[in-house]
């Protein structure tokens, strides 16, 4: 039987924190100038001293009644002084062990532990608690570790290069962060400068609507500029801190990842427990076939804004190199995919609201014509992600498919300005969902939804498939009885 570091007195006496109220009171009333009244507040300290003492004396009562033991097949933490909650956890059961050693935690050696399993609340975590080295040593014993000694394991510990294209790509939306910023700074050079020869290009008249244009912009935009890129500098600053560090351990069973600077972070994961694998690329790094690895897995990557990222950068040919056990797929393929002529499914949307904002802007300048001055920087700067996003989609039309193995399904698809390809086994999928629209009825195609083992409810979708190839991908999931009945 074990208690947890003394430091969780502090945390369970922060609960009654609300009591200092009345010395608070106390200490208003005597401040004054008045040496009587302050004579008198001394006096009475010993009312304070009693207030902290009973807070104090209330975390320690909690601490001493929240008690751990180890077993040699659970883990149990009781809690409670009256009414005694009492939490087990098999082993067997775990999916992902969090162990987080915080700057100030370090040099008293406690650390903060945090056991999740696929049970429970979503996102919610199901053990937590805070604990000094020795009794985490002692329960991490008890859970399998990486087996260094087998054949099969792997190691991987990418670069700092690696670890900073990642946190310039997934710091707070990067390009979404640049855009807004440059919206704002259409005061800066490189606005200026683009928005003077386009106009001097035009027109002698509309050079001089240029300059109007550069000399009048508020400071206020400036600022608005400078915040959007302040909160992408401190996000990217952040997770170069979170995944400075960054690296990985695995076998057949267990997922080993250490990561952080000033908290340092680690994580075991059970392979069992993972529900799928997603490859994450934006059109860039699509280009440059590379790839950002991450899992699902109950407790890692829910909390503390950590990403579930395993492989921070990766070349899309070789990931699988060491992990095969969540990357690769093995067996015949059968696969589907939309015909090169639904690749108008894909991009409708974003066509039409492309060539929908010039005359939009048109009609909100005739109700604001003051703001006239700024038509065309304001459509141009409506156009960019909106092409961007056209883009993306004519790339997912050409990329989206679904492929079946004999274990596992692989799905690639597009979401808004991201692209995915989630690999999972078979006995993850937990429900799929076809949609066909009255123009797909004539057409015979349809929309495909994958619902996967999740905390969240996260669906993977893929359009303008032939209703026939579905129908045949339905059967080799043993989905075919599903439609028995006309859709």
């Amino acid at each position: 039987m074990y208690h947890e570091h003394p430091l969780r007195i502090l945390k369970y006496s922060a609960k009654n924190i609300w009591l200092l109220i009345f010395p608070l009171l106390r200490g208003i009333r005597a401040f004054t100038l008045d040496v009587n009244k302050l004579y008198m507040w001394l006096k009475g300290a010993w009312f304070d001293i009693a207030v902290l003492g009973a807070i104090l004396l209330f975390g320690f009562v909690r601490w001493y009644f929240s008690r751990i033991s180890v077993t040699e097949t659970e883990i149990i933490h009781t809690d409670g002084v009256f009414a005694k909650i009492k939490t087990a956890i098999p082993y067997e059961k775990i999916s992902s062990i969090t162990i987080e050693q915080t700057f100030y935690l370090r040099p008293f050696g406690g650390m903060r532990v945090s056991f999740d399993t696929c049970a429970g609340l979503f996102n919610a975590t199901d053990m937590k608690m805070m604990i000094s080295k020795k009794v985490c040593n002692l329960v991490m014993n008890k859970i399998p570790n990486i087996d260094v000694k087998s054949g099969v394991n792997y190691q991987h510990k990418p670069k700092i290069i690696s670890v900073l294209l990642f946190s310039v790509f997934f710091s707070s939306s990067f390009s979404g962060a640049v855009y807004v910023a440059a919206f704002f700074f259409k005061s800066g050079d490189i606005a200026k400068d683009l928005i003077t020869v386009s106009l001097d290009r035009i027109t002698e008249e509309t050079s001089k609507i240029s300059k109007i244009l550069i000399i009048n912009i508020p400071a206020a935009a400036v600022g608005i500029g400078l915040i959007f890129l302040f909160t992408w500098l401190l996000s990217f600053i952040m997770n170069m801190l979170r995944y400075s560090g960054f690296s990985l351990k695995s076998d057949m069973k267990q997922i080993e990842i250490v990561c952080g600077m000033i908290t340092k972070r680690t994580y075991r994961i059970n392979m069992n427990q993972v529900n799928y694998t997603d490859l994450r690329q934006n059109l860039i790094m699509k280009l440059f076939k590379a790839v950002t690895v991450n899992i699902s897995c109950a407790g890692y990557g829910s909390k503390n804004k950590h990403l579930p990222v395993i492989l921070p950068i990766k070349k899309e040919d070789n990931f699988n190199r060491g992990i095969e056990q969540i990357g690769l797929c093995k067996g015949n393929k059968n696969e589907i995919r939309p015909g090169i002529l639904s690749f108008w499914t894909y991009i409708w949307a974003p066509v039409i609201t492309a060539l929908a904002i010039y005359p939009v802007c048109g009609e909100v300048l005739k109700i604001f014509p003051r703001f006239a001055y700024l038509a065309s920087f304001i459509r141009v700067m409506s156009e960019i992600p909106v092409i961007w996003l056209v883009t993306i989609k004519l790339v997912a039309s050409a990329t989206s498919r679904i492929s079946i193995y004999d274990d596992k399904i692989m799905i690639r698809y597009s979401k808004w300005f991201d692209f995915h390809t989630v690999i999972a086994e078979h006995e993850k999928l937990v429900k799929i969902k076809i949609i066909q629209t009255p123009l797909q009825k004539i057409s015979k195609r349809c929309n495909v939804s994958f619902y996967l083992n999740d905390e969240q409810v996260q669906r993977h979708y893929v359009k303008a498939l032939k209703f026939k190839d579905v129908r045949k991908i339905m059967k080799l999931l043993d989905y075919d009885d599903a439609l028995n009945t006309k859709i």
